[in-house]
């Protein structure tokens, strides 16, 4: 049986670095300027949901919206293509009952249209969902920190939070870029991101670990090498099948989920890359070495002698 062919990842590791750096100032520096386009969750607003004896025809939802002055509303089907919810960014908590009335009044269709309910979140409650989802996500990549360095070695944490930071400071330097709406659907999915950018980080380091213990000779560079080679299948197949299933949602999962499956698209495609060229680049840098990994194999090895 031939030798798989190892690939030389980490020779292009200052181009990748050169490169994570450029990405990461762009987003630093459009989250400063721009700043993120929080929707109705963070901003405040209503939320309204009708049912329609017959199809809902969303265009002319949207225009009866945009002539009673708002333009900007958010209008999709909502399980059927009978039911309706549309957002609206507004200070007056009565205005959705209004609107309400004056879409009902407005249907001209057989039937009659049926508010459902009316939901309104205040400007001060918003806040906190924004102020709550910051201390989310920091304590997140405190937990992790904390995680890996208990299962691996500190170099791992060290290595592993910063590919993890990475890969939230562009998925949200690309929603303020393009100013993409920002809510608590998105929240959640950049949440989902730091789980799934870890799962593949701890797998690599795993293997990054074990080949330490078992090729002693070689050089750090090679033996990352090795374990990025040796995890490359695992790590697109992975990445692929979840890309597939998120371009379904993406495609024709409807507009409410449309941010949510777009925040996890970059998500996986920027952790995919993490994996491979940041947390590993971060060891390098760190000059991991056999030493920073005795006490672990030490502990291995009386493990292996318990086992029968």
């Amino acid at each position: 049986m031939s030798e798989q062919k190892v690939i030389n990842f980490m020779g292009q590791r200052k181009l990748a670095a050169v490169f994570s750096l450029l990405l990461v100032i762009a987003s630093i520096g459009a989250l400063a300027v721009k700043g993120l386009n929080f929707g109705l969750d963070f901003t405040g607003g209503t939320l309204i949901e009708m049912h329609y004896p017959q199809t809902a025809n969303l265009t002319d939802i949207r225009n009866d919206l945009r002539e009673q002055g708002y333009p900007g509303a958010v209008v999709a089907n909502f399980g059927t293509d009978r039911d309706v919810v549309i957002r609206i960014q507004s200070d007056e908590a009565e205005v959705g009952g209004k609107i309400a009335e004056e879409l009902k009044d407005g249907y001209v269709g057989e039937g009659e249209a049926e508010l459902k309910r009316v939901e309104y979140v205040g400007g001060q409650v918003g806040a906190e969902f924004a102020n709550d989802g910051g201390l989310g996500m920091l304590f997140a990549l405190i937990v992790v920190m904390a995680y890996v360095g208990i299962r691996f070695q500190f170099k791992f944490s060290v290595g592993a939070v910063v590919a993890l930071a990475h890969d939230v400071l562009i998925v949200l330097g690309c929603f303020a870029i393009f100013q993409f709406d920002f809510d608590l659907t998105v929240l959640a999915a950049v949440l989902a991101v730091i789980g799934y950018s870890l799962n593949d980080t701890i797998v690599v380091s795993d293997r990054i670990r074990e080949n330490f213990r078992k090729i002693r000779k070689s050089e750090p560079i090679e033996i990352v090498n090795i374990s990025l080679t040796q995890t490359l299948g695992r790590t697109l197949i992975t990445s692929l099948t979840t890309l597939l299933v998120l371009l379904a949602l993406f495609l024709v999962g409807g507009e409410l989920i449309h941010n949510f499956a777009l925040s996890l698209i970059m998500g996986v495609v920027v952790g995919t890359y993490s994996s491979i060229y940041v947390a590993a680049n971060v060891l390098l840098a760190l000059n991991i070495s056999n030493e920073d990994l005795m006490s672990v194999e030490k502990e291995g090895e009386d493990q292996e002698t318990l086992m029968p």
